[in-house]
């Protein structure tokens, strides 16, 4: 009987283990849309679009928070491009959205000027679409804890790529074992830091921090550089030559952004 006590509470501490195991390593699975646009009549479409109709029906079947971003105005693609970031818990989530879509009435009439839009009126030019998954170091996305209001704000989109798979791999290593914290104690509050499963510039990971004004995000920037923990991993042999192109877009929340 003891014997059988015995095997009975090591199968119980085997299922939690295996439990708390499997918990740790759910990551979310990210849409990350970039909407290229060529007037301001396809920009207030899709505006419409998103605010009265996606992303109310997105909230509707379990997507909490929608982000949507736009160029600040010093950048050259300022007015021709809308970034969407949906956040889901699951690949299945994901591939089952668009079903939802199709039988959700709400959504078919709000969005019907959009999803009905004519071929020589069409609310964008093209859609630009990566499929990301959360890091291990972050495995969900979070809203900014910054407190001053969004419009305020700069949104900084970054896309690391690099030369091979492997480089690629430890650059995300690189992130997961310290890069991550130096964004945390800077008070950067990062939205989401992913790897991109599918997606344009393969092998690439992508991440979005957050900061007050422009001056606070230089600032924290210069304080990146200076950082006793960044120069103490930056000349590591395992992370040498891992970015062979830093593409960073700055961003402000559009007023119905969730994020």
């Amino acid at each position: 009987m003891k014997q059988l006590k015995t095997l009975s509470l090591g199968f119980f501490a085997f299922f939690l283990l295996l439990s708390s195991t499997a918990f740790a390593q759910k990551r979310d699975i990210y849409e990350l849309k970039t909407y290229h646009i060529d007037s301001p009549a396809q920009e207030a479409m899709l505006d419409n679009y998103l605010e009265n109709a996606f992303i109310p029906a997105a909230h509707r079947n379990g997507i909490a928070k929608v982000g949507v971003f736009k160029p600040i105005s010093t950048q050259a693609d300022a007015g021709k491009k809308v970034y969407v970031f949906i956040p889901f818990k699951s690949m299945d989530e994901f591939m089952g959205l668009e079903g939802k879509l199709a039988k959700d009435a709400a959504y078919q009439t709000a969005g019907s000027a959009y999803i009905n839009a004519v071929y020589d009126n069409p609310p964008y030019k093209r859609i630009e679409t990566s499929i990301l998954q959360a890091m291990t170091g972050q495995p969900k996305f979070a809203e900014s804890k910054l407190t001053n209001d969004k419009k305020d704000r700069i949104y900084e989109l970054r896309s690391y790529e690099a030369a091979t798979e492997r480089l690629y791999k430890a650059k995300v290593k690189m992130f997961n074992s310290g890069e991550m914290d130096i964004f945390e104690k800077l008070n950067c509050s990062p939205i989401f830091y992913a790897e991109t499963i599918a997606g344009a510039n393969m092998p690439n990971l992508v991440y979005m921090t957050t900061h007050e004004n422009m001056d606070i995000r230089n600032e924290h920037w210069k304080q990146f550089g200076a950082d006793p923990d960044w120069a103490g991993m930056k000349d590591l042999p395992e992370y040498a030559n891992t970015v062979s192109r830093n593409d960073t877009r700055l961003l402000y929340p559009a007023e119905y952004s969730d994020l």
